[in-house]
């Protein structure tokens, strides 16, 4: 308990560390190899900060941003999921599924723009399309690597005992696979919001990303900053809820990261009485 806390302050003095870099470097207009003078300061993007909370146009952005991103990663769950598990099953589906979603996968999801422009009648669609395929392709591949890494042991197990197909996908393909899946969904949605806000800035008629483009348009810097925090926050928020839920899903696993390693155990041994010295025979008389 002593050093989870101890870790909990070492992050904020961290976190307080760069603020006070930051502030020094922008308040002193620092010039070196890199320029920070047309930078704000930290009380600047705060204020700043802080007008944007009082309005509505914020939030706002922020339900158009979290709509759009928790729409799009669920979608991507879903179909990951589906498509990891039925390549790394199925033959058939790997031969006709797989040599596609390799040729589509190197295509980088905000290249995909002018075909959610040309495929989809609104920005707000096209938006989702392109967050979904953020997320799809890391979700898929770790879940077929984790599908495929099972060994062929438990499945047995459960077709001698008279299990059949679902039973074998329900109770030793999913359970089996899922620390692969969920670093797959950690993954997928950082890559999810790249491509959100992306496609925001692109396209889009309303969320941060397109809120930051604006301010930055308008020379708003401070408000770029605020669109930038957003984001990040935003980013840790869901990135955090994917990894509790992970772990609630995966209580039977064995945690080592942040865990002490088990003392030793000293078990109590008792005093060992001393030996008593041998008692000297006596020697045998020998009679002429």
């Amino acid at each position: 308990m002593r050093g989870r806390r101890w870790s909990l302050v070492r992050r904020a003095l961290s976190l307080v560390a760069a603020l006070g870099i930051w502030q020094a470097l922008t308040s002193y207009d620092v010039t070196l190899w890199l320029r920070f003078e047309q930078f704000p300061t930290v009380t600047d993007v705060a204020r700043a900060f802080g007008d944007r909370l009082g309005g509505d146009a914020y939030w706002q952005d922020l339900t158009d941003s979290l709509t759009r991103i928790v729409t799009g990663f669920a979608l991507a769950a879903v179909l990951g999921i589906t498509a990891g598990t039925a390549i790394a099953r199925s033959r058939l589906v790997s031969d006709l599924l797989g040599p596609v979603l390799e040729v589509v996968r190197p295509v980088p999801a905000i290249a995909l723009v002018p075909v959610a422009i040309l495929l989809f009648p609104s920005n707000e669609q096209g938006i989702v399309f392109i967050t979904c395929t953020a997320a799809f392709f890391p979700v898929m591949v770790s879940t077929r690597h984790a599908v495929r890494a099972l060994t062929p042991v438990w499945e047995e197990a459960v077709l001698t005992m008279g299990g059949g197909r679902w039973r074998i996908l329900g109770s030793v393909v999913l359970p089996g696979a899922l620390p692969g899946i969920l670093g797959g969904l950690s993954v997928g949605i950082g890559v999810s919001w790249i491509c959100v806000i992306s496609a925001e800035m692109i396209s889009g008629e309303y969320g941060v990303g397109y809120r930051t483009w604006q301010d930055y348009t308008v020379v708003d810097y401070p408000g770029v900053f605020v669109g930038m925090v957003t984001i990040g926050l935003l980013g840790w928020i869901t990135s955090t809820a994917v990894e509790l839920l992970g772990r609630r899903l995966t209580r039977w696993l064995p945690r080592t990261e942040g865990s002490r390693p088990p003392s030793p155990v000293r078990h109590r041994t008792r005093p060992v009485p001393p030996v008593a010295a041998p008692v000297p025979l006596a020697k045998e008389r020998v009679h002429p």
